[in-house]
């Protein structure tokens, strides 16, 4: 059964199109990506999702269940990008409060809310009001209270914008430990942190879907992704294109080359390429196995012809 499953969604508004006829199909398992410039429709897509908004046109289901269904109540969780807790009441009651509309009562309800609190690792904070808390600390909360009552599929918009480091490295791990259980879309600009999350990847532009494909799934052909410190690039790129087997070599604008090859067991290639980098003397600054995220979706923007 598709967790989101979405046929020629479209929505309108005074006639321009948000979404344009999108077809999507999702599986629950790792954390998904959905990315796109901003009015590319991914709010609107996650509002639709959450039946806070109805589609002009095209059909959506959810675990099989129409959007808004009563079967969906405690499976479907999300989490607003400016989403605030009452300043005046405290964390606990307001987390207990949110286990008592999912139909929890008295003690489970109390224990819910704790639960929560102990993924986010807040239980110190319990007693506190959100006014007293920092703005990761607040974020780490409003993630609380979309896990409550352990829902299949959680709908995530921004989650770490404006968090300093270690607050956005805290969410990323809880959205980590709670991927065995929990199926996570993610809305976000940040491609570098998709990118360790994430497996499918959801493109939206112009309220049209322009990619949908998977980060880490086996393919015939493989990628080297190559920084270099200064050196000749020229003299680089045609180094490169000399290497055994390779089926292409695309330069960027910041010293970066991708080498595209044929999947191969071994490492050949590997130490074709710190054979030549030795001869000539070039100093790199890194070496990755694969293609950046950002690589993978505008390759053809910045990529020159081999």
């Amino acid at each position: 059964m598709n967790l989101i499953h979405c046929k020629q969604l479209s929505k309108s508004y005074n006639g321009k199109p948000v979404l344009d006829k999108v077809d999507i199909s999702l599986v629950a398992g790792a954390p998904i990506a959905l990315v796109g410039p901003n009015g590319a429709g991914k709010t609107t897509l996650f509002s639709i999702l959450c039946g806070y908004i109805k589609p002009s046109a095209g059909e959506v289901t959810i675990l099989g269940e129409p959007v808004g269904s009563p079967k969906l109540q405690g499976l479907l969780s999300a989490l607003p990008q400016d989403a605030q807790l009452d300043p005046d009441s405290s964390i606990f009651s307001q987390l207990k409060l949110f286990a008592e509309l999912q139909g929890m009562k008295g003690k489970a309800a109390k224990q819910e809310a704790m639960r929560v609190l102990e993924l986010v690792d807040l239980v110190n904070v319990a007693k506190a009001k959100p006014k007293s808390l920092s703005h990761g600390m607040s974020k780490r909360v409003s993630i609380a209270q979309a896990l409550i009552g352990s829902p299949k599929l959680v709908l995530l918009d921004e989650p770490t914008a404006g968090l300093d480091p270690a607050n956005a490295k805290k969410i990323r791990e809880i959205v980590r430990d709670q991927s065995e259980r929990t199926t996570f879309v993610i809305s976000s600009h940040n491609l570098d942190e998709l990118e360790k999350l994430c497996d499918q990847v959801i493109y939206l532009e112009r309220g049209q879907l322009k990619q949908s494909l998977s980060i880490h799934t086996a393919q015939d052909v493989d990628y080297l992704t190559l920084i270099m410190k200064k050196a000749d690039m020229a003299a680089v790129h045609q180094a490169l294109l000399g290497l055994t087997a390779i089926t292409k070599v695309s330069q960027s604008a910041n010293n970066q080359f991708i080498i595209e090859y044929p999947t191969q067991s071994d490492f050949t290639l590997e130490q074709q390429l710190f054979s030549v980098l030795a001869q000539h003397q070039w100093q790199y600054k890194s070496i990755m196995k694969g293609r950046t995220l950002e690589d993978t979706l505008f390759a053809s923007e910045f990529e020159h012809a081999t």
